[in-house]
């Protein structure tokens, strides 16, 4: 056929704009003086909280936590501020019991530290890119009035794979004095979930009925495992909606000190305790590295996904 070449070299020039037009939107990052925000096309994924939100009512000073953290549909799987418990903030990284030369409770709680003048604040943000992947490294202190208890980094990146929004995080903590972390069901780092819906647990194994732990009871604990997460059946994305399925994942790194899990659906905590096989003690010169992957997808829970991107992330993340 005398035209066949010609449409052949169109396909063929044509076929790289094909493949880039159904290429997902890169993912763009803005900032102002209150937070990060992170989207990709129109969509919001995550915002890094650089002041307390103002509209969210929280019993606590700290900032630098993640709200909203959103699926690639653009429905929030976080919760800030609820009522019965007002410190959760999100995706966030605090302790409920530090001991040393000033004691402290950054996690919120007040009951057996201090928690008045506790306080999470950033000083720097660096390097804030957009691509692929969004990452930033944001440079904070953890305060006891005016005196710094321990210098944070925390690099943070996000990307999406098909319908999981993935959340990466290294947490470099540098104490200025020995602090000892006595042992505790939940503390350390938290993911506050929504609990609307049908909500389910589940790990690498399929659904997870362990009942809902103690937070006095470290011994009630979940074991520790790779990654868990809760599905959420019939949550209404928005006012009339019919309801959706959604859900989200919290990967555990194996360069993380020992850990059991406080994963509490009745408050819709997916916590990683370092704190609960046995007390941690932070000593100067010897930074604490923490490691988290979060995920938060769209529809029925993708297990051989969020298994892949769990196993990547224990194998090869930082990054060489």
């Amino acid at each position: 056929m005398p035209g066949m070449p010609k449409l052949i070299a169109l396909f063929v020039l044509l076929l790289p704009l094909a493949a880039r037009a159904a290429e997902p939107p890169l993912i763009e990052t803005t900032r102002d003086d209150t937070s990060i925000s992170i989207k990709q096309g129109d969509k919001v994924l995550a915002k890094y909280q650089l002041q307390p939100d103002k509209n969210a009512e929280l019993s606590v000073e700290s900032a630098c936590y993640f709200h909203p953290l959103k699926t690639p549909a653009g429905i929030t799987v976080t919760e800030v501020a609820p009522a019965d418990h007002p410190h959760h903030r999100g995706v966030f990284l605090g302790f409920v019991e530090m001991r040393g030369q000033v004691d402290a409770d950054f996690w919120g709680w007040g009951e057996h530290a201090p928690k008045d003048g506790r306080r999470i604040v950033n000083r720097e943000i660096r390097k804030l890119h957009d691509g692929s992947a969004n990452g930033f490294v944001a440079i904070n202190q953890w305060l006891a009035g005016d005196d710094v208890v321990i210098d944070e980094q925390l690099e943070a990146e996000v990307r999406t794979f098909g319908n999981v929004t993935v959340l990466d995080l290294q947490y470099t903590l540098d104490p200025k004095f020995e602090i000892r972390l006595p042992r505790w069901a939940f503390s350390g780092f938290c993911v506050r979930t929504r609990r609307d819906g049908n909500m389910q647990a589940f790990g690498r194994d399929g659904r997870v009925d362990l009942p809902d732990p103690s937070h006095l009871k470290p011994d009630s604990d979940w074991p520790a495992a790779m990654w868990y997460g809760y599905q959420f059946r019939g949550v209404n994305r928005a006012a009339g909606d019919g309801g959706v399925t959604i859900g989200v994942a919290v990967v555990d790194h194996p360069k993380n000190p020992p850990t059991w899990w406080h994963n509490h659906r009745g408050i819709g905590m997916l916590n990683p305790c370092i704190a609960a096989p046995t007390e941690v003690r932070l000593k100067v010169g010897e930074p604490l590295v923490l490691r988290y992957r979060v995920m938060a997808y769209d529809g029925e829970m993708p297990r051989e996904r969020i298994q892949r991107l769990a196993e990547d992330f224990r194998k090869n993340y930082p990054p060489n």
